[in-house]
């Protein structure tokens, strides 16, 4: 409606207006929900060109349009504001197309540019954690809503699988795995423990040790014994320590971590690891091998965590493989003066005078970093995809900087794609304990988390009963749908900019806005349509709307530019809470307004034909989130 009256004002704008005007000038707002109105036409912008007061500027255009667009059926002037109210006959015909179109809300498949969606991207030395369920949960919806908005998607991970992060949970399992009685060391086959369970559980041990061996470094420069350290180290600790004085606690803590770091780099498992990621970077072949070993085990787990959640991928990449056209970039960029060699030998680039700072882009030691193979992943990208439009990278806002930086460096390089390249960052997820940190094993481990929510669904679920004819397997997928449901629903509900507090118990509550309080409204419309004996092939009678019957066709009339503003602002919280807001709506209509009981056939059928619509778009909407609508709770 808004495009038909946008049309009628621009084609009429001599008339009414005594200029020609554009549809820029045209501004609509949703109607307050105090007043009567349908759609409301912002009249001030019109005021001037009218010459008059703005309840007679918006007087004029209501008795135009009026005459001009039947489904008008009355115009209210507040103030600047032309409140519009549709005929019924409109509301009806709105009810109709939504039910004829079996893909309401979506746009012609492939009707707008490729665009590749990353998410998850773990790294091969732990085990997925909640902070991952935000992310890929985030990333995977955004993607299907971009495909429902017309676009062509391309679902993509960057595995994280080469570092000096992958070389300590190498170096840790090499040293300190136990032998067992056959003189193996420990594998996820003789512990049946998930790969990526194991080799994090190595990482874990690296960082308890690192720690403590950092710990004797610093006693011993406590007591003056510098003794097998430069002087450069000396320096630097006495520097500190004089930097302690006069300084507050929180000053004095950032110190004391800066002295831990200086330590750190000066143990022996440090050196280690670095010594390894330079044997991995030369292709040792022990080094390899075992590097291959223990990511292929981490790979299984991680395939088995997928399954659970629910996602895929269309395409992987692997840092192992593209940080090497990352560093013939720096090379390359080196040569042109993009970037620039300080004396140890490492490379950088300077973006001061971009607002920013330099940049290490290869260590001077030859060793790539996490720029120089972000690089490389994204030309690897555009190579292997010619018609790829943007690119969007799914990662937490402690990345901010970094992507910042990632975009400039690559339209330094002359990439002009750069600039639709587009970081969603999220908000960190906390737990009531407080933060979450990998090395020191304090993670909420993604799967005992599904685990734990379906638990608490399960529970739930048997408590409120209904599940007569349900098999014991179809029981047991129904609390696996419902768990679930609650856990992405929980995740994404919130606007992803926002940090955000996870509640588990709260994720499966049956009431409020969760994911299971909407699973269980679509439940019920099951229900109700099994009841009615309405099929969704039936055509619809015209039968007089209600008050609560338009309101609701009014909700459904939305979906369409809800998916368009939620893949526009890459927020599937917008989809979350329109499905909360349309299962209200449905709630409100399902106890004011009479169905099966309804004596008037043609209302009866228009009735369940409505509710047979509304649970189209709940269902849609959740699969959407990447949630299942079950049809019985």
């Amino acid at each position: 409606m808004e495009e038909k009256i946008k049309a009628v004002l621009v084609e009429y704008s001599n008339l009414l207006f005594a200029t020609e005007i554009s549809q820029d000038l045209i501004q609509f707002q949703a109607t307050r929900k105090d007043v009567e109105g349908d759609l409301t036409l912002l009249v001030f912008p019109f005021v001037k060109l009218m010459r008059c007061s703005p309840v007679e500027a918006g007087e004029k255009i209501a008795n135009f349009i009026i005459e001009k667009i039947p489904e008008i059926k009355k115009c209210a002037v507040i103030n600047g504001f032309l409140n519009i109210v549709f005929s019924d006959d409109y509301w009806f015909n709105q009810l109709k197309e939504i039910h004829q179109n079996e893909h309401f809300g979506f746009s012609k498949k492939d009707s707008k540019p490729m665009v590749m969606v990353e998410y998850s991207s773990p790294n091969t030395n732990k085990p997925l954690h909640l902070g991952h369920l935000r992310n890929i949960f985030l990333g995977h919806s955004v993607a299907e809503i971009l495909k429902a908005n017309g676009h062509e998607v391309i679902k993509t991970q960057v595995i994280n699988d080469r570092g000096i992060h992958i070389c300590k949970s190498m170096l840790a399992w090499e040293k300190f795995s136990p032998l067992n009685k056959n003189g193996e060391r420990e594998t996820p086959s003789n512990t049946n423990l998930k790969g990526d369970k194991l080799v994090g559980k190595y990482y874990v041990e690296f960082d308890k040790r690192y720690n403590a061996e950092a710990k004797e470094i610093i006693s011993l420069w406590e007591k003056g014994n510098f003794e097998g350290f430069s002087s450069t180290i000396s320096e630097n600790y006495k520097k500190f320590q004089a930097a302690l004085t006069g300084k507050d606690e929180k000053a004095q803590l950032a110190i004391h971590d800066k002295i831990k770091d200086l330590a750190k780099n000066e143990t022996s498992l440090f050196r280690e690891a670095k010594d390894m990621l330079i044997k991995w970077e030369a292709r040792d072949p022990q080094t390899y091998l075992l590097w291959t070993t223990m990511n292929n085990w981490v790979y299984a787990g991680f395939d088995v965590t997928y399954k659970k959640m629910g996602v895929s991928f269309d395409k992987l990449y692997y840092e192992s493989e593209t940080f090497l056209l990352g560093k013939d970039q720096v090379i390359e960029g080196l040569k042109s003066g993009v970037f620039f060699k300080k004396e140890d030998g490492s490379v950088w680039i300077d973006l001061t005078s971009e607002g920013l700072d330099e940049k290490l882009v290869l260590r001077s030691d030859g060793t790539a970093v996490y720029m120089t193979q972000d690089i490389g992943t994204a030309i690897d990208r555009f190579n292997d995809y010619k018609h790829l439009s943007g690119m969007v990278y799914t990662v937490g806002n402690e990345q901010d900087y970094h992507f910042k930086v990632l975009f400039l460096i690559l339209q330094k390089l002359g990439y002009s794609w750069a600039k639709n390249c587009f970081h969603l960052s999220y908000g960190m997820v906390d737990l009531p304990s407080g933060k979450m940190k990998s090395r020191e094993g304090t993670v909420v481990d993604a799967d005992d988390l599904m685990a734990e929510v379906v638990e608490k669904a399960t529970e739930l679920t048997k408590e409120r009963g209904h599940l007569d004819g349900l098999s014991e397997s179809d029981r047991n997928l129904l609390y696996e749908r419902i768990g679930m449901g609650g856990l992405k629903y929980y995740l994404l509900k919130v606007d992803p900019k926002k940090r955000m507090l996870f509640n588990p118990e709260e994720s499966v509550d049956l009431t409020g806005n969760t994911g299971p309080f909407i699973q269980y409204a679509h439940a019920r419309i099951c229900s109700l349509l099994k009841k009615g004996a309405v099929g969704k092939s039936m055509d619809i009678l015209p039968f007089e709307l209600q008050a609560e019957e338009k309101e609701l066709v009014k909700c459904l009339a939305l979906y369409p530019s809800i998916i368009d503003e939620a893949a526009e602002n890459y927020s599937p919280a917008l989809l979350a809470n329109y499905l909360y807001e349309l299962v209200k709506q449905f709630g409100h209509f399902y106890q004011t307004i009479p169905i099966l009981i309804e004596v008037n056939q043609e209302a009866k059928l228009g009735r369940l034909i409505l509710s047979t619509n509304v649970a189209k778009v709940i269902k849609s909407g959740l699969n959407l989130l990447g949630i299942e609508a079950p049809e019985k709770m």
